[in-house]
């Protein structure tokens, strides 16, 4: 397939403060693309696209939150009334607990469900109407391994991830044949605000063994998929063996990743 030229299209991007988000970008910026940064925090919003602009990059930031639907109409509306379209959705905010389902407060598992599959759901449900009207468009889920093989102690997270898979699967097939094109992309461990977040938030942490990678690595297989569209990104390469062998083996697996969910709380394991 011919890479696409990125130059001139537009995306809007949630949790775009930090992290993979910020990553993904920065890149897309330094490609071209006019992007849009959603997130809650402005003053993180606002020194992001004042980088970008410096570089000579198109930026705007909208502060938002992805639980409420208007504010993905908000965040699409100013892609095009700004850049004149959307190409380009990326659905990336989230959060995550450790726990066992006793230890998983019902509100917590409430708020992860609003913010990591009904943040999808909003965003595809602003993007979906303009990619229709176009005949064209890329939208794009930040999941997780875990949501294609969930570990211990997360149950709650790989539920959300897991429906982020079934929603993105079921979007997929409607758009086959189209040039409306739906991606997820499944990232392992990453050096993100994500972990400190548990740490500072519920003080816990996790102490497993699972595979690590650079938050620039998730962004450049993110990109990279903008480039030439595909359906599933693993950005850890050997990470898709385990969605494989889980496939063909889930009791094995359930040995192999019943490690990875040990917890750690205030510094002992």
């Amino acid at each position: 397939m011919t890479a696409m030229n990125l130059g001139g299209r537009t995306a809007a991007i949630t949790g775009a403060s930090s992290g993979i988000g910020l990553a993904c970008a920065e890149l897309l910026a330094g490609a071209g693309v006019n992007v849009v940064l959603g997130a809650r925090r402005s003053e993180l919003l606002d020194a992001a696209v004042s980088r970008i602009r410096s570089k000579g990059g198109r930026a705007e930031a909208v502060t938002m939150d992805v639980t409420r639907e208007d504010d993905l109409k908000r965040l699409v509306d100013r892609a095009t009334g700004e850049f004149g379209g959307l190409d380009i959705m990326i659905c990336n905010a989230g959060f995550g607990y450790y726990g066992s389902v006793e230890e998983t407060p019902a509100d917590i598992m409430r708020q992860m469900m609003d913010v990591n599959f009904l943040g999808s759901y909003h965003g595809a449900k602003a993007a979906l109407p303009v990619f229709r009207a176009q005949a064209r468009g890329h939208l794009l889920f930040v999941s997780s391994i875990v949501g294609r093989r969930g570990i211990a102690r997360m149950s709650g997270y790989s539920a959300t991830k897991a429906a982020q898979v079934g929603f993105a699967e079921s979007l997929r097939a409607e758009f086959t044949g189209s040039d409306i094109h739906v991606s997820i992309v499944y990232p392992v461990s990453t050096d993100t605000e994500f972990r400190h977040a548990m740490t500072r938030d519920y003080g816990h942490t996790v102490a497993g063994l699972g595979p690590k990678q650079p938050v620039e690595q998730v962004a450049r297989a993110i990109v990279d998929c903008v480039r030439r569209p595909r359906p599933e990104v693993y950005p850890h390469r050997m990470s898709k063996a385990l969605a494989v062998v889980n496939a063909v083996a889930p009791g094995f697996t359930d040995r192999l990743v019943h490690k990875y969910g040990r917890r750690r709380t205030n510094g002992v394991a």
